[in-house]
């Protein structure tokens, strides 16, 4: 049997216990994501989670939380200057990165330290 991969589902990105509500300001609050309900067998978990298009983030809790500096999702964005002007209007810092050939990109943090890469390629 042959099988091939379609796309990635979701990224699972980690947060502190109780801390749902501070994903949702920032995820949509600031980045205007929605809140997808979980299924209720999942609810006992802790965690919220998120959807912009076909863009899914799930936010899970863990007791000994570290934030991931390095790994990272890498949404690729229309329109990245947009997003800039609309970052710097929140007071939310990023930082620039021009090392990729034919793509503009910078980095973000989200409210628990875990990096979040934002990019367009250039035509």
């Amino acid at each position: 049997m042959t099988y091939h991969f379609k796309e990635i589902d979701h990224i699972q990105l980690a947060a502190p216990i109780g801390s749902e509500q501070q994903a949702r300001d920032f995820y949509v609050g600031i980045l205007g994501f929605e809140e997808v309900e979980k299924p209720v067998a999942l609810k006992p978990n802790g965690g919220v989670w998120f959807q912009a298009g076909n863009v899914h983030i799930h936010i899970g809790t863990e007791k000994a939380f570290i934030p991931a500096k390095k790994a990272h999702p890498a949404i690729h964005i229309l329109n990245l200057d947009a997003l800039k002007q609309h970052l710097i209007m929140y007071g939310i810092s990023f930082k620039v990165d021009d090392k990729l050939p034919g793509a503009i990109r910078f980095y973000v943090e989200d409210p628990y330290g875990n990096r979040i890469e934002f990019l367009e390629w250039l035509d």
